[in-house]
């Protein structure tokens, strides 16, 4: 199997309504391990029953995860059944998912903890909650499982597994195979891990667009570092993200439109450096970029926290730009009222104009 065609692409993505959606963990868990493990999952499927109708009757059709495999190699069994469960939930309320696998957004080695099942700390007031997160101004690679030969093989067997019980069922929206390759001062260190993923993935023939997408876009002609540029060459539809202010979002969107391939931010919203919903939502609407918020209701995450790298450049007299009075992502308060009530009529403005259109056939 190879890469899809331009035209097959576009056929996919003009097919549906507007993609939008938001990247969720649940508020009562302060990271994935904690929302995919056993332990108390009833409880948790609770909340997902609670924050995804929330969703829906926002109007949003999306949502996208990162799958942990630190929970998978533990319990395969018990997450694929759980993972079942949670896009059937998701779709009850008219939502697709959009699955991530590998991810080197993560902490050196001197700061990694092995992952252990249970009850999961919580560093309170901290983005993440953990105060030594990836986050922080790092000054070596981060580590990453995939790092030990033995891991990378069983992650493969993961991406393997799950693409292919799911690469005909309609509940999972994209595949998007790795988040922010080459951050965490990784460069290409997951290259081939990366790659990799994508054969597998490719192998099953789905019915869903593979991709993988830049956290970084240079806008005065500075190129891709090389595992972003692999990671669009090998893309069926081009994700990336950006939390940016509106000036530098448009160059973005100009930079990456030349790919001629659909487009999803997959991670936006950043309140406290001028990325938000007033800016960004009809920017996106207006040049049809499917769109994928950071957060949903804050919780035990504390993504509404400044990165730990925002406190370190203010301390340093590097942050006058930034907003303090403003939380960085999510959209709900834990009551599940709006953070701004105000964006929240935006969002279904835009929603609302887009089904028009799509409806009419002019999206």
């Amino acid at each position: 199997m190879t890469r899809w065609t331009t035209e097959r692409a576009w056929d996919w993505y003009r097919g549906r309504p507007w993609i939008r959606g938001f990247n969720y963990v649940s508020s009562d868990c302060v990271n994935r391990i904690e929302m995919w493990q056993e332990l108390d999952h009833d409880e948790k499927e609770r909340t997902f029953e609670r924050e995804l109708a929330l969703a829906g009757e926002s109007g949003f059709n999306s949502l996208r995860i990162i799958l942990p495999f630190e929970v998978w190699f533990q319990d395969r069994a018990g997450v694929m059944a759980r993972f079942e469960r949670f896009l059937t939930i998701a779709d009850q309320h008219g939502l697709d998912t959009m699955v991530a696998f590998g991810n080197d957004c993560m902490v050196p080695k001197k700061f990694f903890r092995e992952p252990v099942l249970g009850p999961q700390p919580v560093d309170w007031g901290y983005h993440g909650g953990i105060a030594r997160s990836p986050h922080a101004v790092l000054d070596e690679p981060g580590y990453s499982l995939l790092d030990e030969p033995e891991m990378a093989a069983l992650f493969v067997e993961m991406v393997d597994q799950v693409v292919g019980t799911y690469a005909k069922d309609r509940r999972v929206g994209i595949w998007d195979l790795f988040n922010e390759p080459g951050n965490g001062r990784r460069d290409s260190m997951s290259l081939p891990h990366m790659v990799r993923f994508f054969e597998v993935a490719r192998s099953h023939d789905p019915i869903q667009p593979l991709t993988s997408g830049p956290w970084r876009v240079g806008v005065n002609g500075e190129p891709l570092a090389e595992i972003e540029q692999v990671a669009m060459d090998l893309s069926d539809v081009i994700s990336f993200h950006d939390y940016t202010g509106y000036n530098n979002s448009i160059k973005v969107l100009e930079v990456l439109k030349r790919e001629n391939r659909p487009l999803l931010n997959t991670e936006w919203l950043h309140r406290m450096q001028g990325n938000d919903v007033a800016t960004h939502l009809p920017l996106y609407y207006l040049e049809r970029v499917g769109c994928y918020n950071w957060g949903f209701v804050a919780g035990k995450s504390q993504t509404y926290e400044p990165w730990e790298a925002i406190w370190t450049r203010r301390a340093n007299g590097q942050g006058d730009h930034y907003d303090f009075t403003k939380w960085q992502h999510d959209l709900f308060r834990p009551t599940l009222r709006p953070y701004d009530p105000n964006e929240l009529d935006l969002f279904r403005e835009y929603f609302t104009r887009a089904d028009e259109q799509f409806r009419a056939g002019t999206w």
